[in-house]
């Protein structure tokens, strides 16, 4: 089914005591796919596959951040492919609906056009940020509190939605450091988590990034930040993308409730990933 991106990748998404890993591993020598058996698919299959490409609008905006505020390793090859695969699965929600073959078998090619982009510079950061923060989010809790999920690449949609928010939201207000509560995060990570916080809790006092203080290179970068989260779709334009695939976002906020509101604030802890859910928590006051 062509239902996400991990064919063609060099990294196993695993859970892992608790935590969201992803194991280093190798691609296949080779993929197979006939495109009359993928059009026939389970829908939710074709949706989610659909919603993990179109999430990659978000991740693509969150790799950008990283590099200019942390200074991380940005590939330009990388990420023009990875956006042209975007751009050629966009239009194309009305024919997969349809079980188009050729809809549906380019869907495939950019699901595993993707999976070697992550090959190609051996990490999943031009298809996974916080759009894939949050859903590793709902998973994982999900699991942990025997609640019910979406489907990946659905989840990955939705909450490319939320992402797209949090974007708007900031670029319409001046920048302010949150100062970190320790004791209060450590409590609300117990809370959120249950019995992964441990994980959690480990992983962030590992990377420091609490303890660390970049205030100063964000507050002084703020217009070149605004303007880099401008470059990512709207909240109504995703809303569109996931109107034009069948779904209705409703349907997130009726599932997960306070859960989409612990996601904004938490998921984030889940990866050693630097994403507009950073930026978010650390300078965003309303």
């Amino acid at each position: 089914a062509p239902s996400m991106d991990g064919y063609a990748s060099v990294g196993a998404a695993m859970i892992l005591g608790g935590m969201k890993e992803t194991v280093s591993t190798r691609p296949p020598k080779a993929i197979l796919a006939e495109p009359r058996v993928l059009a026939e698919a389970p829908l939710r299959m074709l949706q989610s596959g659909y919603g993990d490409i179109v999430g990659k609008y978000s991740c693509l905006n969150d790799w950008k951040l990283s590099a200019l505020i942390n200074n991380e390793y940005f590939c330009q090859t990388v990420y023009d492919l990875t956006m042209d695969t975007v751009l050629k699965v966009d239009p194309l929600a009305e024919a997969i609906l349809k079980r188009e073959e050729d809809a549906v078998a380019a869907l495939m090619e950019a699901l595993v056009a993707v999976g070697v982009a992550m090959a190609y510079v051996k990490t999943s950061r031009p298809a996974s940020g916080s759009e894939h923060h949050l859903s590793h989010f709902f998973e994982i809790t999900g699991i942990v509190f025997q609640q019910p999920y979406f489907a990946h690449g659905i989840d990955v949609l939705y909450s490319a939605v939320v992402t797209a928010k949090l974007r708007e939201q900031l670029q319409k207000v001046r920048f302010q450091e949150v100062l970190f509560e320790e004791e209060a995060w450590e409590k609300e990570i117990r809370r959120v988590y249950g019995s992964s916080a441990e994980g959690v809790l480990a992983l962030q006092r590992r990377l420091g990034w609490y303890g660390g203080n970049n205030a100063a290179t964000v507050l002084a970068q703020e217009q070149k930040i605004k303007a880099l989260l401008a470059e990512a779709p709207t909240e109504q334009q995703m809303l569109g993308l996931v109107e034009r695939i069948g779904l209705n976002m409703q349907d997130f906020y009726d599932l997960y409730g306070a859960r989409a509101k612990d996601a904004v604030f938490y998921a984030k802890d889940l990866k050693d990933r630097y994403s507009v859910l950073w930026l978010y928590n650390r300078f965003y006051r309303g």
